[in-house]
Order: C-alpha cells, then structure tokens, then sequence
C-alpha cells in the first residue's frame, strides 16, 4: 500500500514538472514567433565649428648648444611679441618644449671603403600653438605669418584645426532625433503591413560620424571626426526592433 502511494507521488510529480516544462516550452515559442520590425533610424545636422587650433614652427642648427639656444629664444621673443601685435592674450597661445637632436652628415669614403659621419651642429626646433574661438582673426593670423620672415625667422605654418565646443549636447539632441526616425520608419512599416506598432524590444546606438560639410569623404565603420573644415556635417543612427500587434 505504501509501494503504491509513493508509487503515485513520483507519478504525480513527474507529471507536474513536464507540465511546467511545456507550458514553458510554449511561452518562449509564443515569444519567439511574436512578430517584430527592426529599423535603422538616421539624424544628420550641418554646423560650424567654435573652436580653432592652429600651430606654427620654427628651427635652426648651430655648432654650440648654448649659442643655439639662446638663438632660439631669441625667435621665440620675435613670435611672441607678433602674437602680441595682433592682439592675441597671452592665454590664447602656448610654447612647446625646446626639441633638441644632434645632427650628422655623412658621406662614403672610397679609400677605407666605409661611410663616415661627422658632427653638423645642434637642430633646435620649437612649435607655438594657439587656441582661440576667434577663429577669423586666427585663420588671419596664420596667413600673415610669414612677416616674421622679414625680421630673419623662418617659419612653418600648419594648417588649423577646427572643433565644437558643444559637441556632447548635440549628439544627445541628434540620438533623440534618430530614435524618433527610427519609431516613426516602424509605424510606416506597421501600417503597411496593417499593423501597429508595440513596445520597443531592443535598441542600440550605431556609430557617430562627423565630416566635412559637402565633402567627399567616405564614412568610417569607427566613425569619421573631422577636423580640417570650419564647416562640418555630423550623422548617428539608431538601430531599434518593435514589436508588432
């Protein structure tokens, strides 16, 4: 009799645990086959930059280091009291650390057949950079430059770089964008289908790309930041999957 009742309990339970497995087994088909859109939605917004970095260089080569580098202090002086002249703060600008390398020239000697090098002198060379968001005044500044070369310095102008300053409160305003591109693509989807569209089952950023404005340059898998042009055109997506009922 006791054989018989535990006999039943097993029955009882197994049968319990198989029913609780289908009814599962039930609920992730009914999810599984629950129709759904995916859609990829787009913001893309032109603007100009309010920032600009721009750097010049200078260098020279001497025989005696102590000599070189008073020379160069002395250049340094010229382009400081430039930046001055055109009205620059002091705080828009910076100079870099004197770079300093030992210079050879070489040459094949034909009679110990080997290739002999001797001392040329001491290269010092230094790079000032300015940073403002006058960028007219500094695009100016960067082409007048070369006046510094009729007071005897040699100078290399660098091409500027443009930013945005507010670049994190526009990404934020474009992925709000692209999320209602992306909602809006399912419900014309939806209703095409003579659905409607449900709660959003999953959703993620895709890559944010920033390039010249009417450019040519190609998008990037890692995203694209350019910083060549004053103007600029800035993109995201926003990839999200709907449920449908």
């Amino acid at each position: 009799m006791k054989k018989e009742k535990l006999l039943i309990a097993i029955v009882v339970g197994l049968a319990f645990v198989l029913g609780l497995y289908a009814l599962g087994r039930s609920v992730a088909q009914l999810r599984r086959s629950q129709p759904s859109v995916s859609v990829t939605g787009m913001a893309e917004r032109n603007f100009k930059s309010d920032l600009v970095v721009w750097s010049a260089s200078y260098q020279l080569q001497m025989a005696d280091l102590e000599t070189a580098y008073k020379a160069l202090q002395e250049k340094q002086k010229l382009v400081a009291d430039y930046l001055k002249g055109k009205q620059l703060p002091d705080s828009s600008y910076t100079f870099s650390s004197v770079n300093i390398s030992k210079e050879y020239n070489s040459y094949y000697d034909a009679q110990s057949e080997r290739r002999i090098q001797t001392f040329a002198g001491y290269l010092l060379s230094q790079t000032v950079t300015v940073t403002s968001q006058n960028i007219e005044h500094v695009e100016k500044i960067s082409r007048d430059i070369t006046e510094l070369i009729n007071q005897g310095l040699e100078i290399t102008s660098h091409d500027p770089a443009y930013y945005y300053t507010k670049l994190n409160d526009l990404k934020v305003e474009m992925l709000r964008n692209a999320s209602e591109d992306a909602l809006n693509r399912a419900t014309v989807i939806a209703e095409g289908s003579g659905s409607s569209v449900g709660k959003m089952l999953s959703s993620s950023m895709g890559v944010f790309q920033i390039v010249g404005l009417n450019s040519n340059e190609d998008y990037s898998w890692g995203g694209s930041f350019n910083t060549s042009s004053k103007m600029k055109t800035a993109s995201i997506t926003v990839k999200a999957s709907y449920a449908l009922k």
